[in-house]
């Protein structure tokens, strides 16, 4: 566990992880960092209501279950925009996405093995 991380930005595929990989996100977050804020980026909402496939409904409807943040900036910039705002850690598996992350100094959270949730 990294302490100091009191927050948790989700993604869009961190959104679908459990429709896709049957992953319990919020048992692995627990796991990983104990009880954290975990949010949700208008952009991201944006993106899932664009999408029109099993995994993004079931993923927007996961969506409701957590805070959502309103951001400017729209994909990948409003999740970062999301994650220094808060302080938070941010779950991907995006590994483009994951390079800016750590060029940024933002922690980042992503699925090992299909199964679990790790520190990248």
């Amino acid at each position: 566990m990294i302490s100091g991380i009191r927050a948790v930005v989700l993604d869009t595929n961190a959104l679908m992880m459990p429709f896709q990989f049957e992953i319990n996100i919020d048992r692995e977050i627990e796991r990983l960092l104990g009880g954290v804020r975990i949010v949700v980026p208008s952009c991201v909402i944006d993106e899932l209501d664009a999408l029109d496939t099993p995994e993004a409904k079931g993923a927007r409807r996961l969506s409701k279950k957590y805070e959502s943040v309103d951001v400017q900036e729209k994909g990948d910039r409003g999740v970062l925009e999301a994650a220094k705002s808060c302080g938070a850690a941010v779950v991907t598996n995006d590994q483009e996405f994951i390079e800016i992350l750590r060029k940024s100094s933002v922690p980042v959270i992503r699925m090992r093995e299909c199964q679990y949730l790790e520190f990248a």
